[in-house]
C-alpha cells in the first residue's frame, strides 16, 4: 500500500475500508513515496518501496506528487519504468446515475507504458549535442531541422509492441471482450507507428476469435466522441493511450470514476488515473470511487473474484441511488457526502449483499 500525496491518503483509506467489508483478509505493507518520502529525506521512489512491490507482487497506490521544476522525473512513471510495468489498463465504464451525454460506454484502454515518449531521451535547444544531432539528421535524411529546436527521440520496438499486443488480446479473451482496436499514425510515422501496427497485425492472427480493427488516431478520437459505445478494447502506443484514457474518463463522468492497473510479467500496481488534486485541500471532498474500483481490480487479480464483483456491484448501486455523492458528482445545489461517507455507503451495501 502506497498512500500517496495530496488526496491519496484519504482515498486509499476509503478503499481499505471497502476492502475490509468484503471479508478478504489483507495485510497491508505501507510504503511512502513522492512528497511523503521526500519530506523525510528519502528518495521520491525509495528502494524500499520497489523492494516491497517486488516481494509482494502487487500494490495499491495513491497518486504521487512530482515537483514542477523541469528536472525531477515523474514519480509515478519512475515506478512503472523501474518495475517494467509495460501494460497500462484503464477500464472506462459509465454507471447509471452519473450524468454524462452518453448512454452505454464500457471500453478498456490498454496502453504501452514504457517506451515511445517515455523513452526519455531529449536534447535541449541550443546545446552542442543538439546541434550535432541536427546536423546528423540533415546529412543522413536531407531534412532540415530548425537550429533553435529542442529534440526528443520517440522509440517504438518490435519486442515491446509484441508484448503489449499479446497482453491486449489475452486480456480481451480472458474478460469476454470481442474486439481489439489499434490506434496509430502509421500513415505518417511509418517506422515507429508503422512498426507498432505491423506487429499488432501479426499477433492478431493468433487470436481469430477476437475481432481486430485499426484506426488512425485522429479519426479514432473523433469516433470515440461520436459513438463510444461501438468500442471495446483500445490498444495504443504510449502517448495516444495517455490521451485517450483521459478522454475515456471524460466520456463516463470524470477521473474520479476510472481505476487503472499497470501490469508487468510478474508484478502489478493498481492506482487511479487522477493526480494528487491539490485544489481539494479541504478534507472530505475527494471522490474515492476510482481508488475503490482500483482495489476491486487488485482483488480480481489476486483471484478474489467474488469480493471484486461485490465491490463493483456496490459502487454501481450507490451511484444509481444517487444519495451519497462527493461534490464532483452531485448536481449543483444538491447535498453532498464526504469521502468517508461514500466509502461507508459502499461498504454497507457489501455487508448487506
Amino acid at each position: 500500500m502506497v498512500p500517496g500525496d495530496g488526496i491519496g491518503p484519504e482515498v486509499t483509506t476509503a478503499a481499505r475500508h471497502v476492502v475490509a467489508a468484503t471479508g478478504v483478509d489483507i495485510s497491508w505493507d505501507v510504503q511512502l513515496g513522492g512528497d511523503a518520502a521526500a519530506s523525510l529525506g528519502r528518495a521520491r521512489v525509495p528502494e524500499s518501496l520497489l523492494a516491497s512491490i517486488r516481494a509482494n507482487g502487487v500494490a495499491l497506490k495513491g497518486p504521487l506528487a512530482t515537483p514542477v521544476d523541469g528536472e525531477t522525473p515523474n514519480t509515478n512513471v519512475a515506478i512503472r519504468v523501474a518495475l517494467d510495468l509495460y501494460a497500462g489498463v484503464r477500464p472506462c465504464r459509465r454507471f447509471a446515475g452519473v450524468e454524462t451525454p452518453y448512454g452505454d460506454v464500457d471500453l478498456v484502454v490498454i496502453r504501452e507504458n514504457t517506451e515511445a515518449e517515455y523513452t526519455g531521451i531529449e536534447f535541449e535547444q541550443g546545446e552542442p549535442a543538439t546541434k550535432e544531432l541536427i546536423r546528423f539528421i540533415e546529412e543522413t535524411t536531407g531534412k532540415r531541422v530548425r537550429e533553435d529546436s529542442g529534440l526528443s527521440l520517440r522509440t517504438i520496438s518490435d519486442g515491446a509492441s509484441e508484448r503489449i499486443a499479446r497482453f491486449a488480446f489475452a486480456y480481451a479473451a480472458e474478460h469476454g471482450r470481442s474486439t481489439v482496436t489499434a490506434g496509430h499514425k502509421a500513415n505518417i510515422m511509418k517506422f515507429t507507428d508503422g512498426l507498432f501496427l505491423e506487429t499488432v497485425r501479426r499477433v492478431a492472427t493468433e487470436y481469430p476469435e477476437i475481432a481486430f480493427e485499426e484506426r488512425i488516431i485522429d479519426a479514432l478520437t473523433m469516433q470515440l466522441v461520436q459513438h463510444p459505445e461501438r468500442f471495446d478494447v483500445l490498444l495504443l502506443p504510449n502517448l495516444y493511450g495517455d490521451i485517450l484514457s483521459e478522454l475515456g474518463a471524460g466520456l463516463v463522468g470524470g477521473l474520479g470514476l476510472v481505476p487503472a492497473a499497470n501490469h508487468g510479467d510478474e508484478l502489478a500496481v493498481f492506482e487511479t488515473v487522477h493526480g494528487t488534486a491539490p485544489r481539494l485541500r479541504e478534507p472530505g471532498r475527494a471522490n474515492p470511487i476510482a481508488m475503490i474500483l482500483a482495489a476491486a481490480l487488485l482483488l480480481r487479480h489476486l483471484g478474489e473474484r467474488e469480493a471484486s464483483d461485490a465491490i463493483e456491484r456496490a459502487v454501481a448501486g450507490a451511484l444509481a441511488e444517487g444519495r451519497t455523492r462527493t461534490p464532483d458528482l452531485a448536481p449543483a445545489g444538491s447535498a453532498t457526502a464526504t469521502t468517508s461517507e461514500v466509502a461507508e455507503a459502499i461498504a454497507q451495501r457489501i455487508r448487506r449483499s
